[in-house]
């Protein structure tokens, strides 16, 4: 029988040393970057109790989570499956500022299934959240640093992909549906399925005007899109057109900000429904059917945790934008390594302790060991002439 006992689970993956190096240097990088724009690092744990951890996101984390009962409470625990909500119980719970609050994370998080990041399960997720402040400019920063991100990761040709939740909730509350519709009208709507979304809004007896609302919503989308809703959304309510209003406005900012970036708009995108608020937020690349990084405005998740705060924040698979970086921008610098035989002279160590401490890396030999220099991947290697331990090429 053959042994499969080195096989991992679907969706979970091992990194190995070469892609390991490039995903430390990156890691290193894009941290000191968070950290000049004033993001402070923090370190959350991988599993707390459950309704801490889905407060208020909604049933879509909550099927990605895995479950455990902890031994010593008997009370259910959640292996972490976003750090988000765990950086705005931070905020909300132990930082108490009333200016805002910059916070920035790394760390591995652990999925049920698959939520489009590469396909992993395992993703190692970095990202960067503000707490504190409602309005267009904080977005705009975010959407910077995410950018900036891209950038640093060495990942081209991003272009930007934009929504706003309010618009479908604002169309939603006009048309006084109940919880059951609304599910049922999103879920057609977010696999643009405009006959069953014609169906659905038959069977749900709306106004003509809001299902003629409803049903061109699956097409808004592309460059001109906020154009077109002009007309299409001319009846709808003053949330909606307060979401569309936004959109236009960041629209501009982005022009500023960002103007070698290009942008799409998509009315009918609506991910993280159950938790946004606001603006909703993608990078994608081309020929790639996946977000790469993600974001989005989500007020008020600190409320259960005695403080609501306005929020907005992203965050990417650092695993994914390595393997979407151009190959030039993510090859390890090839680290030169010294072979040392093994010695007990007292003068080798203090030669390998020297080099050590000027960065260098030495590898010592043990005795017996199969293999040289050539085998352990170096290109000097130390000899004794003389009584006197030199640095020689291989």
């Amino acid at each position: 029988m053959q042994n499969e006992s080195w096989i991992l689970p679907d969706g979970i993956d091992e990194v190995l040393p070469r892609e390991a190096a490039v995903i430390e240097k990156k890691r290193r990088e894009l941290l000191d970057l968070y950290a000049s724009w004033g993001y402070e690092f923090i370190i959350p744990p991988f599993v707390e109790f459950l309704d801490s951890l889905l407060t208020g996101t909604g049933s879509d984390l909550d099927l990605m989570t895995f479950k455990l009962t902890d031994q010593m409470s008997g009370r259910m625990m959640g292996v972490r499956a976003d750090i988000t909500p765990q950086a705005a119980r931070i905020d909300a719970h132990h930082l108490c500022c009333e200016a805002p609050t910059r916070l920035c994370y790394l760390g591995t998080v652990l999925h049920t299934r698959s939520d489009g990041f590469a396909g992993t399960r395992s993703p190692l997720q970095i990202g960067a959240e503000l707490y504190g402040h409602q309005g267009i400019e904080s977005d705009i920063e975010i959407l910077r640093l995410m950018m900036q991100t891209m950038e640093k990761a060495g990942v081209s040709e991003v272009y930007l992909d934009l929504g706003h939740v309010g618009i479908f909730k604002g169309l939603a509350k006009q048309a006084n549906l109940d919880a059951e519709q609304e599910t049922a009208l999103f879920d057609a709507l977010q696999r643009k399925a405009v006959p069953e979304i014609e169906q659905l809004l038959q069977a749900f007896d709306i106004d003509s005007s809001l299902a003629a609302m409803f049903s061109q919503l699956a097409e808004l989308s592309g460059d001109d899109a906020l154009e077109r809703a002009e007309s299409v959304l001319e009846q709808a309510s003053e949330p909606v057109k307060e979401a569309l209003a936004y959109l236009r406005e960041m629209a501009q900012q982005l022009k500023v900000w960002l103007p070698d970036i290009p942008v799409h708009f998509d009315l009918a995108e609506l991910r993280g429904y159950h938790f946004h608020t606001g603006v909703v937020f993608a990078a994608f690349v081309p020929e790639s059917g996946r977000e790469i990084a993600r974001g989005g405005r989500y007020d008020d998740i600190g409320r259960v945790f005695g403080r609501a705060r306005p929020a907005t924040g992203f965050s990417t698979d650092l695993k994914t934008l390595i393997r979407a970086a151009a190959p030039d921008s993510t090859e390890s610098e090839a680290v030169k390594s010294v072979f040392a035989p093994w010695s007990t002279d007292t003068s080798q160590k203090v030669l390998i302790d020297e080099l050590r401490g000027a960065g260098r890396r030495v590898i010592c030999g043990l005795p017996g060991q199969q293999g040289g220099a050539v085998e352990m991947g170096c290109s000097e290697t130390l000899i004794n002439r003389n009584g006197e331990w030199q640095l020689v090429s291989v």
